[in-house]
């Protein structure tokens, strides 16, 4: 294999070394969440050096393993060089420092390094004094990223060193795990940054001339500094290619979606300009710019080709083969196929692959390769480590070292022919028939009852009645207090878990010790002072797990992480059969919190939304026929909480934007379906029980009208991180029933300060009707501590007191 770069001074684009059969991405929280442990301990006080240390060590394991797994061509591996986030690494690598970030002391620095790390964490994590940048949903995954905030006094800073010096490290690490050959760099590109950033700042100005408002600018503003980009992109560019870098990857998923604040035309313009100006440097690498998460659309492809990038990505999975017509800007380009699947765990349909395979090759003319459809940190690492589950279903999966296999094995079909396959077909072909003779695939029981819901069963009650029988029934103060449901999950009672899982606690000392952990959550909370109290949530492990542990139809694994966000990961359940309640899940827990209390105590359950949105979902029928088949089963749970007494029910749904089409045509039949699906769920809800429902960590003003139509309420929703948008929104919609904008962030550690709390409560009140105004934090409290989580929650009380005292001095109707 060759290690010589691309050298463009003087070599042709056609002598440009093949790209090969590759995955656009690979899990980098370690198969043992090494990389989270690490961050964690240094969060704790840990020396940074040890932080290094485990980075520098998964770099290398990394790199070797995928050399193992068969990724051995030049340019093969990724090398993602992200510790947290791709969005945080590329705003870190272009020197994007906020100004409060600035002012505390913060400066540009590479991410690699001991200052770099710490601008990393802050970012994502917030000071003691400054808020961090906006979590928001990525694409529509259950994956989050860190919004770049793009202020007008802040240059772009290309931080050139630290690229190359990071790449010269990932090829040391190569020379001596991967067999030499040489990793391909990843970077989001200019285009999608913009479009996921956000435009900030009190200097600009709106598009027609006039002032901002102080805070959020236009969005459509950020897209006028994409010249400034380009330039901080090109010398970034230079510096790879310096560094020995033959291909580099900039990732533009953005162009999948037509659901963005930019007008398509100048989105595609940009994308021209952008790309022009990279391909006609003469010291760079080539250029592999890949499109996932949908269809990239003609017009992208078009640009892309007549800019003269040298490869191009397309996801096969979720988006369309485009037709002769619209490959042929790419003559003479090497298009990859996305045709392995990166955000689900099914293997892959073969013969249908191996089908667009041989479609692109009649249409394209130009080299063929293949590739995952998006990057593999969407699924976990190894399935063959599942010694654990149902032989059967486990034959059926494809964690990202699977993955890797069969892409592989599908560049095998290109190279070889249809032979080269003919194992591996026969092996599907009979997978695929168990699969579909399964007993829990199929459950007739549960297909009778779905087809025998009727319109009425996903009906309540008029909201005007509800609102007085919940009154009469709660007698709650204005602005009650609340938080979201769970509360700090200990090492004690992650050691009770282990204990009872490994057999170390039998039944009886389990429920003894959850039941101690309960008593003293509702104690705290009594204490505090709030007025709505839940059980804090010690006997589960996840919100979408610990459901799915007890309802037929799914398995889970025992080391099936994914990222989600910053360290936190999650293990997403598989549903992989029709979903059936055996028994209640969580009524006695519940019924045991209200016993120790006279206040009201929340019954908390995850919506049929969320837990399709959080697991890896059969792929063999409608996404709305397993909704409603989730929403029947929390539909029995929802009337034997009633039964026990529960007079608050709240059933989360913080995914509810996330499965948002990201074409804008195929949005009102998904949030139809969706809307529908949770009001199946909690239509068995008297009037006299309050139905609540929490979202968080999305760009709610898009789904304002599913939000109304869910028809809970109360609902609770992330607000603080994103400068309390969301308010002014519900209050243009005349949003008419509870509402409780999270007035602090719960994902940093800070303590927000009371005069904080009291502005955003002032605002909430002032914007919204005071009547059905709620104070609550943004997100449930089990990643905080106890220490931090009491001195917020007793500042939201004293906060809420002094807000109540305001609005009761103000005389009525004023």
């Amino acid at each position: 294999m060759t290690t010589t770069p691309a050298r463009f001074e003087d070599q042709p684009p056609a002598q440009v070394p093949a790209l090969p059969a590759t995955v656009l991405g690979y899990p980098r929280i370690g198969p043992n969440r090494e990389i989270k442990k690490a961050l964690e301990a240094h969060w704790r006080g840990g020396d940074v050096a040890a932080l290094r240390e485990a980075i520098h060590a998964h770099r290398s394991r990394t790199l070797g393993h995928l050399a193992g797994l068969g990724l051995e061509a030049d340019s093969a591996i990724p090398a993602d060089g992200a510790v947290i986030d791709q969005v945080l690494d590329a705003s870190v690598l272009l020197g994007l420092v906020p100004r409060r970030f600035r002012e505390a002391g913060f400066s540009a620095a590479s991410p690699d390094t001991g200052e770099g790390l710490a601008l990393v964490s802050a970012l994502a994590r917030g000071t003691s004094t400054v808020e961090p940048l906006e979590l928001t949903k990525w694409f529509d995954t259950n994956y989050h990223y860190y919004v770049p905030e793009i202020e007008p006094d802040v240059a772009f800073s290309a931080q050139t060193d630290a690229v190359a010096e990071r790449y010269r490290t990932f090829r040391d690490l190569a020379a001596e795990t991967a067999g030499g050959s040489l990793p391909r760099p990843t970077l989001l590109g200019p285009v999608s940054f913009l479009l996921l950033a956000k435009a900030v700042g009190a200097e600009s100005q709106a598009p027609d001339g006039t002032a901002g408002d102080g805070g959020t600018v236009p969005q459509a503003s950020r897209f006028d500094r994409l010249d400034e980009l380009v330039t901080a992109y090109s010398t970034l560019l230079r510096a790879l290619h310096d560094a020995g870098a033959a291909w580099v990857q900039l990732e533009e998923p953005a162009l999948a979606s037509d659901g963005w604040d930019v007008p398509r035309e100048q989105i595609v313009t940009g994308l021209r300009t952008a790309y022009t100006a990279f391909a006609g440097l003469t010291a760079r690498p080539a250029l592999f710019v890949p499109v996932s998460y949908g269809t990239a659309g003609d017009d992208a492809l078009a640009a892309l080709g007549a800019a003269g990038v040298e490869a191009v990505g397309l996801d096969l999975e979720r988006g369309a083969l485009p037709a002769k017509e619209g490959l042929a800007p790419l003559a003479g380009r090497t298009v990859a196929a996305g045709v392995v699947g990166g955000l689900n765990v099914w293997r892959t349909d073969v013969a249908r692959a191996a089908g667009l395979l041989d479609q692109l090759r009649e249409r394209h003319e130009g080299p063929v390769t293949v590739s995952s459809s998006t990057s593999l940190l969407h699924v976990p690492h190894d399935a063959a480590r599942e010694t654990q589950l149902d032989p059967q279903v486990a034959g059926w999966l494809a964690f990202a070292d699977q993955k890797v296999g069969e892409v592989l094995a599908l560049a095998g079909h290109l190279t070889a022919g249809p032979d080269a396959l003919e194992g591996l077909r026969a092996d599907d072909a009979s997978r695929r028939r168990l699969r579909e003779r399964h007993p829990q695939v199929r459950v007739e029981a549960v297909r009778r009852r779905l087809d025998e819901v009727l319109p009425e069963d996903r009906r309540r009650a008029a909201a005007e009645h509800r609102r007085a029988a919940q009154e009469a029934a709660l007698d709650l103060p204005p602005l009650p207090t609340t938080t979201i449901g769970s509360f700090p999950q200990t090492s004690e009672i992650r050691r009770v878990r282990a204990a009872h899982r490994r057999g170390a606690l039998d039944q009886q000392g389990y429920e003894e010790a959850i039941r101690g952990q309960i008593a003293d959550c509702i104690r705290r909370q009594e204490d505090l002072g709030l007025d709505v109290l839940v059980h804090g949530e010690a006997e589960r492990n996840d919100m979408v797990q610990y459901f799915a542990e007890n309802l037929e139809g799914f398995i889970t694994t025992t080391h099936g992480w994914v990222q989600s966000y910053g360290s936190r990961c999650l293990r997403p359940p598989i549903l992989f059969g029709d979903v059936h309640r055996p028994a209640p899940i969580t009524v006695e827990w519940t019924r045991y919190a209200a016993s120790l209390t006279r206040r009201p105590v929340k019954g908390m359950l995850t919506g049929p939304v969320t837990i399709l949105a959080w697991s890896f979902v059969r792929d063999d029928q409608p996404l709305a026929a397993t909704a409603d088949q989730i929403a029947l089963a929390l539909r029995d749970e929802v009337e034997d909480l009633q039964a026990a007494g529960t007079r608050i029910i709240q059933v989360d749904e913080p995914a509810l934007r996330e499965l948002l089409p990201l074409q804008v045509a195929h949005r009102p039949e998904y949030l139809r379906w969706s809307v529908e699906s949770f009001r199946l769920a909690t239509s068995a809800a008297k009037p006299d029980t309050q139905l609540h429902t929490h979202l968080c960590y999305s760009e709610f003003e898009t789904v304002i009208d599913a939000i109304d139509a869910l028809d809970a309420d109360v609902t609770t929703l992330e607000a603080s991180r994103s400068g309390f948008e969301v308010v002014t929104a519900l209050a243009e919609h005349g949003f008419s029933r509870g509402i409780g904008p999270g007035v602090w962030d719960i994902h940093s550690p800070r303590v927000p300060g009371v005069d904080e709390l009291i502005e955003r409560l002032r605002l909430a009140a002032e914007v919204l009707d005071p009547q059905i105004a709620w104070s609550n934090p943004d997100c449930g409290l089990k990643t905080r501590g106890w220490e931090e989580t009491e001195a917020s929650l007793r500042h939201l009380v004293n906060a809420t007191a002094v807000v109540r005292a305001e609005l009761a001095r103000v005389p009525a109707g004023v």
